[in-house]
């Protein structure tokens, strides 16, 4: 059993915060706001990626994140703050981490939050050291750690006490990656599964138990990827899911490094995704699905999920920019979260993401446009400008004839655009970047299976922001998140019937209002 190691301070942990919160103050007097999100959470500065931390104490929806302060791209890692009594409006808290261990020498990398039966939170995360004490060329060496709050009595949970190791790196078991702790109670018994590449650099996630959250056990594997290409999954996730019938299933989750693209799967650099099937205390957990996207889109990636205190199991992802051009590194910030998705089993026995409910309170001004039919190449300017808009769009399949039903969004004077199609010939609902003008081009299409295709109820909520597009899919079943980044002036949004006509069941804009966060 594992004892709970001492931390080894190499740097004042007061002192690291304070000059990381320096570094995003300076990066955030230079910023742009012509991509900066309205609706979305990113920083004031810097670069992020992965939510962390992700819980409800005190009366507050906390979010954390990776965050580097000092700079536009990938650093060493701390945590970045922002909590909410509603979803709706976020206020920025100091930042949470920053390297200030030896264990975390060259980065607090992430991890989960808990709430336990007493009502106390505690925070359990990755460190991160060069094995060679100076890059990546040596190998990584990583442990769990723990750390609970100052005062538990603060709602805003604004000082963070690093408690040290719990769960240290057996080496030769190991190559290199072992990280992104998530803990969970059954039965009585905490669990606690993190990603690792084995020393055979396979991509698996094991599990380890515990009675009093600070000393763990190894338990077993709990899964192996069956791809030997994979060699690690990150940012883990696992839960359990209640059918509509009653019955339960688990749900495994992870980004999966090394999957190869497969026709429409994997297309991006690496690729987040999940397994429906089955767990029992003292067994592995054992899929009945192939593996599945939460998210079709180009910027999707490291989603990790927690449970509200209704029983809901709220997901955020983040909007990753792997891919160069990356025109908002030029911009003093990079990188943002996905909305809030709630994650549901439906009767067709696959999981839905939708927006958390609590997000339509951000609905301002809204038009309802009438039920029409688009004749062929027929246009509908459904907005001059929007730069925070949400769109609920219902087609009737059944009555158009449209070889591509087209979402114009972010339309600008000098003709680029990104579009959101219904793609007939394709059976796909399509997200194309061809012409957009700036950052990385490319489609990503979502898969509608043969009861969508043939339906009069195809739905669709687009949420637009000043730099980025999410599309839900028939209540979730499918979605994309693509950054989009429009070029100066009037951002419209246009609806086409391209060589073919489109009936239009309903159609209505949702104006949205700033989460407070800019």
């Amino acid at each position: 059993m594992n004892e709970l190691l001492t931390p080894h301070e190499f740097t004042n942990h007061d002192a690291a915060l304070a000059k990381a919160e320096q570094g995003v103050a300076n990066l955030a007097s230079v910023r742009n706001n012509r991509w900066y999100p309205r609706f979305h959470i990113a920083s004031n500065g810097g670069w992020i990626n992965d939510p962390n931390g992700l819980c409800y104490y005190g009366g507050r929806w906390h979010v954390f994140y990776q965050l580097h302060p000092y700079g536009t791209q990938w650093g060493p890692m701390h945590w970045g703050h922002v909590s909410s009594e509603d979803m709706l409006h976020w206020q920025r808290e100091p930042i949470a981490f920053a390297p200030s261990l030896e264990e975390e020498r060259n980065g607090v990398f992430s991890g989960s939050a808990i709430v336990d039966e007493h009502g106390d939170v505690r925070f359990f995360y990755t460190g991160h050291r060069w094995a060679n004490g100076t890059d990546n060329t040596g190998g990584e060496w990583q442990v769990q750690m723990l750390a609970t709050p100052e005062n538990p009595n603060d709602a805003h949970l604004q000082r963070l006490t690093k408690r040290g190791v719990v769960v240290d790196c057996p080496r030769e078991q190991v190559h290199w990656h072992f990280r992104d702790p998530k803990v969970w109670n059954t039965d009585g018994t905490w669990y606690m599964t993190f990603g690792v590449s084995s020393a055979d650099q396979r991509g698996q996630m094991w599990l380890y138990t515990s009675t009093d959250l600070e000393h763990w056990s190894f338990d077993r594997v709990l899964f192996e990827h069956p791809d030997p290409n994979v060699f690690m999954l990150e940012c883990p996730d696992f839960f359990p899911v209640t059918a509509p019938d009653g019955s339960q299933k688990w749900v495994i989750g992870f980004s999966a490094m090394g999957a190869k693209a497969d026709g429409f799967m994997n297309r991006n650099t690496n690729n987040a995704g999940y397994m429906i099937g089955t767990w029992n205390p003292g067994e592995s957990f054992q899929p009945e699905t192939e593996f599945r996207l939460w998210d079709w889109g180009h910027n999707f990636y490291a989603p990790q999920s927690f449970t509200a205190p209704d029983g809901r199991q709220i997901m955020y992802g983040w909007m990753s920019p792997f891919v160069q051009p990356i025109p908002m590194e030029n911009d003093g910030w990079c990188g943002q979260l996905t909305l809030a998705r709630e994650i549901t089993l439906g009767e067709d026995g696959d999981l839905h993401t939708t927006p958390m409910r609590e997000l339509e309170g951000l609905r301002g001004s809204t038009k309802d446009f009438d039920n029409s039919t688009l004749g062929v190449n027929e246009e509908l300017l459904i907005a001059d400008t929007a730069t925070a808009t949400e769109l609920e769009i219902e087609f009737d399949l059944t009555q158009s004839t449209a070889e591509r039903i087209s979402l114009h969004v972010h339309e600008t004077q000098d003709g680029s655009f990104t579009n959101v199609a219904f793609d007939a010939q394709m059976g796909r609902i399509v997200l194309d970047r061809v012409a957009n003008a700036r950052g990385d081009k490319g489609y990503r299409a979502a898969p509608l299976d043969a009861a969508e295709l043939q339906s009069s109820h195809l739905r669709l909520r687009v949420f637009v922001d000043r730099g980025s597009v999410e599309v839900y899919v028939n209540d979730g079943h499918q979605v994309l998140s693509s950054y989009s980044l429009p070029s100066s002036g009037p951002r419209a949004i246009r609806l086409i019937a391209e060589s073919g006509t489109a009936t239009i069941n309903r159609l209505v804009r949702h104006e949205l209002k700033s989460i407070g966060l800019e």
